[in-house]
């Protein structure tokens, strides 16, 4: 007898983009297992009988004795960011020290008790526009490619002006 772990495959969770998408278990199936549990069946008979795999049934029971939900993790969808609240501070530390970097942000973040890597601190400073190039002696005096700036069409009209026309063959 085989022990497969069953899956439900959605065509559709991709948005549409043909890729098969993982749903998560019913939670009819859920409570099944944790009454089942609470009645005192081992965990390989449980997950034989309702053909889920052992180590589900598992982490159903650890979520539940962890976190006291019977229900799934979401899927998908937004999260908001831990620092959306703040905002105001983070906008004050930067006013009295423009040259604080991402790392030194973050260890004050820590200080507060909230922990955020660079990566994340940055999407969420660039969401607020409050990115900007900390050492002024690295930024660009003048937009790329020309060193002149670009020619003003009057100054081109003019001296096209003064050119004869040509015929190239």
């Amino acid at each position: 007898m085989f022990n497969l772990s069953v899956y439900i495959l959605c065509d559709n969770a991709s948005a549409g983009r043909g890729e098969a998408g993982v749903q998560s278990y019913s939670q009819d199936l859920r409570d099944r297992v944790l009454w089942a549990l609470e009645r005192g069946e081992r965990p390989t008979a449980i997950a034989r009988r309702l053909e889920v795999s052992r180590v589900w049934v598992y982490q159903v029971r650890g979520r539940e004795q962890k976190t006291g939900q019977r229900s799934s993790f979401q899927i998908g969808g937004h999260r908001r960011s831990r620092i959306a609240e703040m905002e105001p501070v983070l906008r004050a530390w930067i006013e009295q020290a423009p040259g604080l970097s991402l790392a030194e942000l973050c260890e004050r973040l820590a200080e507060q008790g909230i922990a955020i890597k660079i990566g994340a601190l940055w999407h969420q400073l660039n969401h607020w526009n409050l990115t900007f190039k900390k050492n002024p002696a690295r930024q660009r005096a003048r937009t790329r490619g020309r060193a002149a700036g670009t020619k003003s069409v009057a100054a081109s009209a003019a001296r096209d002006g003064n050119r004869k026309a040509r015929l190239y063959r």
